[in-house]
Protein backbone atom coordinates (compact mmCIF):
# COMPACT_ATOMS: atom_id res chain seq x y z
CA UNK A 1 0.00 0.00 0.00
CA UNK A 2 1.26 3.47 -0.92
CA UNK A 3 1.08 5.88 2.04
CA UNK A 4 -0.43 9.32 1.59
CA UNK A 5 2.16 12.05 1.31
CA UNK A 6 2.55 14.38 4.27
CA UNK A 7 1.99 17.72 2.54
CA UNK A 8 1.28 20.91 4.52
CA UNK A 9 -1.19 23.61 3.52
CA UNK A 10 0.13 25.29 0.37
CA UNK A 11 -0.51 29.04 0.29
CA UNK A 12 -1.01 31.29 -2.74
CA UNK A 13 -2.57 34.72 -3.25
CA UNK A 14 -5.66 33.37 -5.05
CA UNK A 15 -5.90 29.80 -3.74
CA UNK A 16 -4.91 27.82 -0.68
CA UNK A 17 -4.52 24.06 -1.00
CA UNK A 18 -5.59 22.29 2.18
CA UNK A 19 -5.36 18.52 2.73
CA UNK A 20 -8.86 17.30 1.87
CA UNK A 21 -11.12 16.60 4.87
CA UNK A 22 -14.79 15.93 5.47
CA UNK A 23 -15.20 19.49 6.78
CA UNK A 24 -14.85 20.65 3.16
CA UNK A 25 -17.94 18.71 2.04
CA UNK A 26 -20.58 21.48 2.48
CA UNK A 27 -18.59 24.02 0.44
CA UNK A 28 -17.72 21.46 -2.22
CA UNK A 29 -21.35 20.36 -2.46
CA UNK A 30 -22.34 23.96 -3.24
CA UNK A 31 -19.45 24.35 -5.69
CA UNK A 32 -20.45 21.18 -7.54
CA UNK A 33 -23.98 22.47 -8.12
CA UNK A 34 -22.84 25.54 -10.03
CA UNK A 35 -23.06 25.44 -13.84
CA UNK A 36 -21.77 21.97 -14.80
CA UNK A 37 -21.27 22.01 -18.56
CA UNK A 38 -17.46 21.86 -18.27
CA UNK A 39 -17.51 18.45 -16.54
CA UNK A 40 -17.98 16.34 -19.65
CA UNK A 41 -14.80 14.29 -19.20
CA UNK A 42 -14.41 14.14 -15.42
CA UNK A 43 -16.31 12.97 -12.36
CA UNK A 44 -17.74 15.73 -10.19
CA UNK A 45 -20.42 14.38 -7.85
CA UNK A 46 -23.72 16.09 -7.26
CA UNK A 47 -24.22 17.67 -3.84
CA UNK A 48 -26.02 14.65 -2.43
CA UNK A 49 -23.07 12.39 -3.21
CA UNK A 50 -20.24 14.67 -2.09
CA UNK A 51 -19.63 13.16 1.35
CA UNK A 52 -19.37 9.65 -0.04
CA UNK A 53 -17.12 10.91 -2.84
CA UNK A 54 -14.77 12.45 -0.28
CA UNK A 55 -14.73 9.27 1.80
CA UNK A 56 -13.66 7.32 -1.28
CA UNK A 57 -10.92 9.82 -2.11
CA UNK A 58 -9.63 9.86 1.45
CA UNK A 59 -9.27 6.08 1.38
CA UNK A 60 -7.76 5.71 -2.08
CA UNK A 61 -4.29 4.19 -2.21
CA UNK A 62 -1.69 6.48 -3.77
CA UNK A 63 -3.86 9.64 -3.68
CA UNK A 64 -3.01 12.78 -1.70
CA UNK A 65 -6.06 15.03 -2.27
CA UNK A 66 -6.52 18.73 -1.57
CA UNK A 67 -9.42 21.12 -1.31
CA UNK A 68 -8.90 24.27 -3.38
CA UNK A 69 -9.81 27.17 -1.08
CA UNK A 70 -10.54 30.49 -2.80
CA UNK A 71 -8.65 33.06 -0.75
CA UNK A 72 -10.97 36.02 -1.31
CA UNK A 73 -13.94 34.36 0.41
CA UNK A 74 -12.32 31.34 2.14
CA UNK A 75 -14.63 28.92 0.28
CA UNK A 76 -13.69 25.46 -0.96
CA UNK A 77 -14.34 25.67 -4.71
CA UNK A 78 -12.84 22.44 -6.03
CA UNK A 79 -10.31 19.66 -5.58
CA UNK A 80 -6.94 18.57 -6.91
CA UNK A 81 -4.38 15.95 -5.90
CA UNK A 82 -0.99 14.37 -6.06
CA UNK A 83 -1.40 10.87 -7.48
CA UNK A 84 0.68 7.78 -8.24
CA UNK A 85 3.96 8.63 -6.46
CA UNK A 86 6.82 6.47 -7.75
CA UNK A 87 9.88 5.85 -5.56
CA UNK A 88 13.34 4.97 -6.74
CA UNK A 89 13.87 1.18 -6.57
CA UNK A 90 14.91 0.23 -3.05
CA UNK A 91 14.65 3.80 -1.77
CA UNK A 92 12.02 5.95 -0.08
CA UNK A 93 12.72 9.00 -2.24
CA UNK A 94 10.40 9.71 -5.15
CA UNK A 95 11.51 10.20 -8.72
CA UNK A 96 8.06 11.00 -10.19
CA UNK A 97 4.53 11.96 -9.27
CA UNK A 98 1.32 12.89 -11.09
CA UNK A 99 -0.95 15.92 -10.60
CA UNK A 100 -4.59 15.23 -11.29
CA UNK A 101 -8.12 14.64 -9.99
CA UNK A 102 -8.77 18.35 -10.56
CA UNK A 103 -12.08 20.17 -10.78
CA UNK A 104 -13.21 23.72 -10.08
CA UNK A 105 -16.58 25.36 -9.61
CA UNK A 106 -17.75 27.42 -12.58
CA UNK A 107 -17.24 30.72 -10.71
CA UNK A 108 -13.63 29.77 -9.91
CA UNK A 109 -12.69 29.01 -13.51
CA UNK A 110 -10.79 31.70 -15.41
CA UNK A 111 -9.72 33.47 -12.20
CA UNK A 112 -6.10 32.32 -11.92
CA UNK A 113 -6.90 29.67 -9.32
CA UNK A 114 -6.07 26.71 -11.53
CA UNK A 115 -2.74 28.12 -12.69
CA UNK A 116 -1.72 29.09 -9.15
CA UNK A 117 -2.74 25.71 -7.74
CA UNK A 118 -0.57 23.99 -10.32
CA UNK A 119 2.31 26.35 -9.50
CA UNK A 120 1.99 25.42 -5.81
CA UNK A 121 1.90 21.69 -6.59
CA UNK A 122 4.78 21.82 -9.07
CA UNK A 123 6.85 23.83 -6.57
CA UNK A 124 6.26 21.32 -3.78
CA UNK A 125 6.97 18.38 -6.09
CA UNK A 126 10.25 19.69 -7.48
CA UNK A 127 11.58 21.76 -4.57
CA UNK A 128 10.41 19.77 -1.52
CA UNK A 129 9.84 16.22 -2.74
CA UNK A 130 12.79 16.50 -5.12
CA UNK A 131 11.20 14.59 -8.00
CA UNK A 132 12.71 14.40 -11.46
CA UNK A 133 9.35 14.35 -13.23
CA UNK A 134 5.75 15.51 -12.77
CA UNK A 135 3.19 14.08 -15.15
CA UNK A 136 -0.36 15.00 -16.08
CA UNK A 137 -2.86 13.19 -18.25
CA UNK A 138 -6.33 13.77 -19.58
CA UNK A 139 -8.89 12.23 -21.91
CA UNK A 140 -7.43 12.63 -25.39
CA UNK A 141 -10.82 13.95 -26.61
CA UNK A 142 -10.87 16.82 -24.13
CA UNK A 143 -9.57 19.71 -26.22
CA UNK A 144 -10.11 22.33 -23.52
CA UNK A 145 -8.12 20.34 -21.00
CA UNK A 146 -5.37 19.65 -23.53
CA UNK A 147 -4.97 23.38 -24.15
CA UNK A 148 -5.03 24.10 -20.42
CA UNK A 149 -2.23 21.63 -19.68
CA UNK A 150 -0.13 23.01 -22.53
CA UNK A 151 -0.57 26.51 -21.11
CA UNK A 152 0.92 25.31 -17.83
CA UNK A 153 4.14 24.62 -19.71
CA UNK A 154 3.91 20.82 -19.70
CA UNK A 155 5.25 18.97 -22.74
CA UNK A 156 2.97 16.67 -24.73
CA UNK A 157 4.42 13.15 -24.88
CA UNK A 158 1.81 11.28 -26.89
CA UNK A 159 -1.43 9.33 -26.55
CA UNK A 160 -1.69 5.99 -24.79
CA UNK A 161 -4.55 3.98 -26.25
CA UNK A 162 -7.09 2.35 -23.90
CA UNK A 163 -4.86 3.54 -21.05
CA UNK A 164 -7.32 4.69 -18.37
CA UNK A 165 -10.91 4.23 -17.25
CA UNK A 166 -13.22 6.74 -18.90
CA UNK A 167 -14.87 9.28 -16.60
CA UNK A 168 -17.19 10.63 -19.29
CA UNK A 169 -20.91 10.32 -18.51
CA UNK A 170 -22.37 7.10 -19.85
CA UNK A 171 -18.99 5.43 -20.31
CA UNK A 172 -18.70 3.54 -17.02
CA UNK A 173 -16.63 0.38 -17.53
CA UNK A 174 -15.08 1.63 -20.76
CA UNK A 175 -11.48 2.64 -21.43
CA UNK A 176 -10.30 5.89 -22.94
CA UNK A 177 -7.21 7.08 -24.76
CA UNK A 178 -5.10 9.27 -22.46
CA UNK A 179 -3.02 12.22 -23.62
CA UNK A 180 0.21 12.30 -21.61
CA UNK A 181 2.17 15.40 -20.55
CA UNK A 182 5.12 16.03 -18.27
CA UNK A 183 7.44 18.60 -16.78
CA UNK A 184 10.92 17.39 -15.86
CA UNK A 185 13.31 18.92 -13.36
CA UNK A 186 15.52 20.54 -16.03
CA UNK A 187 12.46 22.38 -17.40
CA UNK A 188 11.09 23.46 -14.03
CA UNK A 189 12.90 26.83 -13.68
CA UNK A 190 11.52 28.05 -17.02
CA UNK A 191 8.04 26.67 -16.31
CA UNK A 192 8.06 28.32 -12.87
CA UNK A 193 9.11 31.67 -14.32
CA UNK A 194 6.40 31.56 -16.99
CA UNK A 195 3.64 30.60 -14.56
CA UNK A 196 4.74 33.26 -12.09
CA UNK A 197 4.73 35.90 -14.83
CA UNK A 198 1.28 34.78 -15.96
CA UNK A 199 -0.09 35.10 -12.44
CA UNK A 200 1.37 38.56 -11.91
CA UNK A 201 -0.15 39.83 -15.15
CA UNK A 202 -3.11 42.19 -14.87
CA UNK A 203 -5.86 41.19 -15.32
CA UNK A 204 -5.07 37.60 -14.20
CA UNK A 205 -5.02 35.14 -17.07
CA UNK A 206 -5.97 31.52 -16.53
CA UNK A 207 -7.15 28.63 -18.63
CA UNK A 208 -10.91 28.66 -19.25
CA UNK A 209 -11.40 25.19 -17.87
CA UNK A 210 -10.08 23.20 -14.89
CA UNK A 211 -7.55 20.56 -15.77
CA UNK A 212 -9.55 17.36 -15.30
CA UNK A 213 -6.55 15.03 -15.27
CA UNK A 214 -6.60 11.53 -13.89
Amino acid sequence: MTPRLDVPVLHGSRVRLEPLAMRHAPDLARAAEEERSSYGFTTVPRAAGMEEHLRVQLGLDGLTPFAQIRVRDDMAVGCTAFWNPRPWPGRAELYAIEIGWTWLAATAQGTGINAEAKLLLFTHAFETLGVARVDLKTDARNQRSLRAIERLGARFEGVLRNASPSWAPGETGRLRDSAMFSVIAAEWPAVKAALTARLTASPPADDPHPVDTR
